[in-house]
């Protein structure tokens, strides 16, 4: 039926569809919203009060209910910082090879994919497992904060794989195809071209694995250990900031409060780090861009 002058576009019944429709969005958002304000909100009620440069840089004392936690920021910072060295090179260079050498429909290509998609929902502790009995006793590195950052790179493999392969192949076809008209060579268009195109991919990935491996606590039990003090090479065994919090509040009696700061400080360490990754990589694509 072709709607006249006389007729309103849309039906009142269809108005109020969706304005119904709007405020379930809204209401929806709100929600989500509410509950990441409120769980911000209790920790910063019960943790900031804890907070001084004392309990930044001094160790624990009396199990955790006092002193503070410089020797966990440092053990949880060389973790991630070998989580990231190892997962990185690692996790770009397989996307590369899955986006730009292997075909979508090429079996071994559909293999890696399937088995990148398994490993990405592997229970933590069993990743924990398999570095303990890999990392820890096959290769000899024992509990310490090498086989704690290998093993959160294989959890942040899947991830940091899949978001950049998916980042790559979204970069237009038209693309390659005007580098390769220009004679650019493959390998300055994949660097210069392609991965700045992609790095909101990139981004993506490697937000999800830095989150991934702040908050992990199962498997570093298992790899990292448990101890608190400081450590003095990545063979010593270090405590992350996820299983302190773990241990005040659950196995410390009187341990919330600095249970609380001590959330508090690794959700700060969270926006931190992704902002600073997020700040780094516009930089980076910004100056690739204009330098093909």
């Amino acid at each position: 039926m072709i709607e006249t002058p006389d007729q309103p576009l849309f039906r009142p019944q269809s108005r109020l569809q969706n304005q119904c429709a709007t405020v379930v969005v809204w209401l929806m958002a709100g929600l989500v919203s509410s509950l990441f304000v409120w769980l911000l909100g209790d920790i910063l009620w019960h943790g900031i009060g804890q907070l001084s440069w004392g309990f930044l840089t001094e160790p624990p004392r009396n199990a955790g209910r006092a002193g503070g936690i410089g020797p966990i920021i440092v053990s949880t910072l060389l973790i991630l910082t070998v989580c990231m060295a190892a997962a990185l090179p690692l996790g770009v260079g397989t996307a590369v090879f899955l986006a730009e050498f292997t075909p979508i429909e090429n079996l071994f290509g559909r293999m890696v994919r399937r088995s990148l998609d398994v490993l990405a929902g592997v229970p933590s502790i069993v990743f924990g497992l398999f570095g303990n009995a890999f990392f820890c006793v096959y290769l000899g590195m024992g509990f310490s904060i090498l086989s704690g950052g290998l093993t959160l790179a294989c959890m942040v493999l899947p991830i940091l794989i899949r978001s950049t392969e998916e980042g790559l192949r979204s970069v237009p076809h038209e693309y390659r195809l005007g580098a390769a008209a220009l004679g650019i060579s493959r390998t300055t268009t994949l660097i210069h071209l392609l991965l700045p195109a992609a790095m909101p991919g990139l981004i993506v990935g490697l937000v999800l694995g830095i989150g991934r491996a702040l908050a992990e606590t199962a498997a570093l039990i298992f790899t990292s250990g448990y101890v608190d003090r400081m450590p003095s090479s990545l063979m010593d065994s270090g405590r992350s900031l996820s299983i302190h919090i773990f241990d005040l509040s659950m196995n410390v009696a009187g341990g919330d409060p600095n249970a609380y700061a001590s959330a508090l400080i690794l959700i700060i360490m969270l926006i931190v780090i992704n902002v600073v990754a997020s700040w780094t990589a516009s930089r980076w694509l910004h100056r690739r861009i204009f330098t093909i």
